[in-house]
């Protein structure tokens, strides 16, 4: 994805040389080199890169609803928002939680995406705590600070997932 984005970004042969063809010459934007706008490039190119599984995910949840329960909330008379508000999206809640795990997880994580696009961006604008983590266990060798960005990694991701998720899992009053 991250190289696919960076052609697609590329002056010389992306989007805006197809748009200088089309004869907008006067349109110009440093997407990958402002240092000011290379994340949002980064995120934009992260939630491209996500989308399709997220997708594919909720597909397979609303697959998995039984017709007979919308046809029998119809017959009683539900409109379509309250199908989708009492029976679709209680019923999609599993996928909910699962999509957010996974996009949580591919926030931190998203080293290649960045080293694909920007190689860290100027000035290092677009580091991302895996980058950080990469940088000083690889290329610096200092393993201690490795080991700890890694580990200050995983508190994150703990500490962005477990709250959800115990509040997503406990036994809801009926």
């Amino acid at each position: 994805t991250g190289v696919a984005w960076k052609w697609f970004l590329d002056p010389g042969l992306g989007l805006e040389q197809t748009l200088h063809q089309w004869g907008w010459t006067s349109f110009h934007f440093d997407w990958i080199k402002n240092k000011d706008f290379v994340i949002y490039t980064v995120v934009i190119a992260g939630v491209w890169q996500a989308s399709g599984f997220i997708m594919a995910m909720f597909l397979a949840g609303l697959r998995g609803i039984d017709g007979e329960i919308m046809k029998a909330a119809q017959i009683d008379g539900a409109t379509t928002f309250q199908l989708y508000r009492r029976i679709v999206i209680p019923l999609l809640r599993p996928i909910f939680l699962s999509a957010f795990i996974v996009l949580a997880h591919l926030a931190i994580k998203s080293y290649d995406l960045v080293v694909a696009l920007t190689s860290g961006g100027p000035g290092g604008s677009a580091w991302l705590p895996s980058n950080f983590m990469y940088e000083y266990t690889f290329k610096r060798n200092e393993m201690a600070v490795g080991s700890a960005s890694a580990v200050i990694m995983l508190m994150t991701i703990v500490a962005i997932i477990v709250p959800y998720l115990y509040s997503e899992l406990r036994e809801k009053p009926r």
